[in-house]
């Protein structure tokens, strides 16, 4: 068992979601990264899909652990945290009994809901 220890980090952004893999001097062993569609149903209104958010974490997280182990880590067992950055203003409504989104993310940067902020 390797005596290794790694952090790693979920970067899930407006246009793109990346995963990176930091061994104890922060140097990046292992890192991928995903852009994921933007949809613009009418002027000023800004909308991700929810699932095609959570398939690019995913994706991102196999690749860079994959090719961090393929150079030799052992990320699988030295792995101790993650930690994540996101959106926070972008909003996804679930459903309680499914737990699937109910629509999709409503894009921080979408104006719909301007009148009601002001």
């Amino acid at each position: 068992m390797s005596n290794e220890t790694f952090i790693a980090s979920i970067d899930q952004g407006t246009t793109s979601t990346r995963f990176l893999i930091y061994d104890k001097f922060a140097r990046v062993i292992g890192s991928h990264q995903i852009e994921f569609t933007q949809f613009y149903p009418e002027a000023g209104w800004v909308e991700h899909d929810p699932m095609e958010i959570l398939e690019s974490v995913k994706s991102c997280m196999k690749k860079a652990l994959d090719k961090a182990n393929s150079d030799g880590h052992n990320v699988d067992s030295g792995l101790k945290a993650i930690g994540l950055t996101n959106q926070r203003e972008t909003t996804v409504v679930w459903s309680k009994s499914t737990g699937c989104p109910l629509y999709n993310a409503i894009v921080w940067m979408d104006v719909r809901t301007s009148s009601i902020c002001r």
